[in-house]
């Protein structure tokens, strides 16, 4: 059960947007921008508040892959694999995240919940390749080095994100 504050917030979101279905696209991008995921709780609240069924919201929910039903660490971290940074070795990156972090493909955000390592298709800055982004900020060029002196750095809170 998620704490009342989740609720509250959930009822300015819907508030901002109007209680219409039409607006549950924006509602829970906003939740889940807000807590860095999409809390199931609050996904079929939202429905019940904007009046349409709870298989609804779930079908709209699971359809588009940037929501996510499972928390995320403080930084997300997305290494591109496009084709422009897989030729640039963008896969050597991700090795060097997974062994820095002890994460893995199935154990994709770390125990005390600071980082959480994605990859995804493309972020659309090929010609920075290769590139990752952390919480959509972005950096170029990137080398397993610069990506394990970059975690030092959030670590350290030197690099402001």
């Amino acid at each position: 059960m998620l704490d009342k504050s989740y609720y509250e917030k959930t009822d300015e979101i819907i508030a901002e947007y109007g209680a219409k279905p039409a607006s549950l696209i924006p509602i829970i991008q906003d939740i889940q921008s807000e807590y860095r995921y999409l809390p199931a709780e609050l996904l079929v609240y939202v429905a019940k508040q904007i009046g349409i069924t709870e298989s609804k919201a779930y079908s709209v929910a699971t359809f588009y892959e940037n929501f996510s039903f499972e928390p995320k660490g403080k930084y997300v971290i997305k290494v591109c694999d496009g084709t422009a940074c897989h030729v640039r070795k963008s896969t050597t990156i991700l090795e060097r995240l997974y062994s820095d972090l002890g994460l893995s493909k199935s154990k994709v955000t770390t125990d005390d919940m600071l980082f959480t390592l994605e990859t995804v298709s493309c972020l659309g800055a090929c010609g920075l390749a290769p590139v990752l982004t952390v919480n959509d900020k972005v950096f170029p060029s990137m080398t397993p080095d610069a990506a394990s002196e970059l975690i030092r750095d959030l670590r350290e809170g030197k690099v402001e994100i």
